[in-house]
């Protein structure tokens, strides 16, 4: 198997993993409730963490990869890296539609690549210096990263609110 077939099967565990949690808010009845929960004051609430990842993605898959235009321009500005988490939180059918939307376009970038590909630097990465094997273990990371805060902002508001 290469490397970019191995890690993409990751990024599909990961997801399983960030959707499987998705599920369990959404079973309980109150998913608006709990996709909008702070575990402090400024902190991001679960919404937040799962658009970002998506965002991420899209980010990956269009501007920094191949130096285009990312979709979802109403939804990259609240949910990027550094952004600001508001009080508004999409609810869970706009969240899974994010996820799979860009999880398909970054897997339609990354198909465009092999594994000779892997230390090339991205033209929209230079300043960087992240490589394309790089990016790929970046992403790898991201979503495990994120959704683990998620999972332990769900459990902190099921030990608050029983």
């Amino acid at each position: 198997m290469s490397v970019i077939s191995v890690t993409t099967d990751m990024w599909a565990l990961n997801r399983e993993k960030s959707l499987a949690l998705l599920d369990r808010i959404d079973e309980t009845g109150e998913s608006q409730a709990i996709l909008g929960w702070r575990p402090g004051p400024g902190r991001a609430h679960i919404a937040w963490q799962l658009m970002h990842i998506g965002v991420t993605e899209e980010l990956f898959a269009t501007e920094r990869i191949l130096g285009t235009k990312a979709s979802f321009e109403d939804v990259v500005p609240r949910f990027r890296g550094g952004s600001t988490p508001d009080d508004d939180p999409p609810v869970s059918e706009a969240i899974r539609d994010l996820l799979a939307s860009s999880r398909e376009h970054l897997l339609e970038t990354i198909e465009q690549f092999s594994d000779s590909d892997l230390k090339t630097i991205p033209k929209p990465m230079q300043e960087r210096g992240w490589s394309l094997g790089h990016i790929l273990k970046i992403l790898n990371w991201h979503e495990p990263h994120h959704q683990g805060q998620a999972h332990i902002t769900l459990n902190l508001w099921l030990a608050a609110h029983g």
